[in-house]
C-alpha cells in the first residue's frame, strides 16, 4: 500500500509531523472507526472519525471520536446554521477526493468550514483519517487543527 495520500502530502507542505499507522481495513465493520481503534490497540476516544456534512446545504466536515455519533443540533449551531445533515457518500466522495472509510480532513480537494471535536485535546496525540482505508495518521491535536484550519467545538450527543 502506498502511504502518500493527499492527506500525508497536505501535511508534508506545512510541515506537521506525523506517524502512520496502516491497518487491515474491514468494510464490513458495523462502525469502521471503532474497527481501526481495535486493530490498533488504541482507545476509540483517542481515534477520531472524519465525516462530512451539510449545513443549511453548504458542506462541512467533522472530526469527532470513532465511539461518537455526530449531535447534528451542535454541528448546526456551530456552524451558524440552522439545520445539520449527513452528506450521502457518494457527494462525500466527490466532495473530498477520498473514498468513505478513508475520508481525512487534510488534502481535500475543496477546502469547506471543518470542526474538530474538543476532546481531542485532553490526548497529546490523536489519530485521524490518513486518506486511505485502512491507514490513520497520528499527530498532535492542535497542529491538526492548525493544518486544517479547523474550529473546536462540542460536538457529540
Amino acid at each position: 500500500m502506498s502511504r502518500t495520500t493527499p492527506a500525508t502530502v497536505a501535511l508534508a507542505k506545512v510541515g506537521v509531523a506525523f506517524e502512520l499507522h496502516p491497518y487491515d481495513y474491514d468494510p464490513d465493520a458495523p462502525r469502521v472507526g471503532l474497527q481501526a481503534a481495535e486493530a490498533l490497540g488504541r482507545a476509540p476516544e483517542q481515534v477520531f472519525k472524519t465525516l462530512m456534512a451539510l449545513v443549511d446545504d453548504k458542506p462541512v466536515c467533522v472530526v469527532v471520536p470513532s465511539d461518537c455519533e455526530v449531535s447534528m443540533k451542535k454541528l448546526a449551531a456551530v456552524a451558524g446554521g440552522k439545520s445539520a445533515r449527513m452528506m450521502k457518500p457518494a457527494d462525500a466522495e466527490r466532495l473530498t477526493g477520498f473514498k468513505v472509510g478513508g475520508v481525512s480532513p487534510f488534502g481535500q480537494r475543496k477546502v469547506v468550514p471543518t470542526f474538530i471535536d474538543e476532546t481531542a485535546i485532553l490526548f497529546d496525540r490523536v489519530l485521524i483519517n490518513g486518506g486511505r482505508r485502512g491507514l490513520l495518521l497520528e499527530l498532535a491535536p492542535d497542529e491538526a487543527a492548525q493544518a486544517c484550519a479547523a474550529t473546536w467545538a462540542d460536538l457529540t450527543a
